[in-house]
C-alpha cells in the first residue's frame, strides 16, 4: 500500500480498517456468485504494526460444484483487490479527517 501520511492509527481504527476490508470482500464475492453456490468463505484481515499498517487480506473460497466453469482463483485475487481498494478510501477520510 502507498504511503498516505497518516499519523498512527488507534487501535479502534485498526480495528474497522480490518472490519471494512473484510465486509467489502464479503459483499464483492456475493456479488458475483450466489450464496447458495459458495460451499466455504473465509475471509481474513490483518494488520502489523502501526506506522506504516501493514494490511494483510485472505480469501479462501470454494464454490459448488454447480460452478465448476467459474474461476475461483481469479475470483479471490478480485476480492482481495476490492478489499484494499475500500481500506484505501477508509484510510484517505482519516487522513483528510487528520489534516483539519
Amino acid at each position: 500500500m502507498e504511503e498516505l501520511g497518516l499519523s498512527e492509527l488507534t487501535s479502534k481504527q485498526i480495528e474497522e480498517l480490518c472490519a471494512i476490508a473484510e465486509e467489502a470482500a464479503r459483499e464483492y464475492v456475493l456479488s458475483k456468485v450466489p450464496s447458495k453456490r459458495i460451499e466455504t468463505l473465509n475471509i481474513s484481515a490483518e494488520t502489523e504494526g502501526t506506522k506504516p499498517v501493514t494490511l494483510t487480506v485472505e480469501v479462501d473460497i470454494a464454490l459448488s460444484p454447480l460452478m465448476k466453469d467459474f474461476d475461483a482463483q481469479k475470483l479471490a485475487d478480485e476480492t482481495v483487490k476490492e478489499a484494499f481498494t475500500s481500506a484505501k478510501k477508509y484510510l484517505r477520510r482519516l487522513t483528510c479527517h487528520s489534516q483539519k
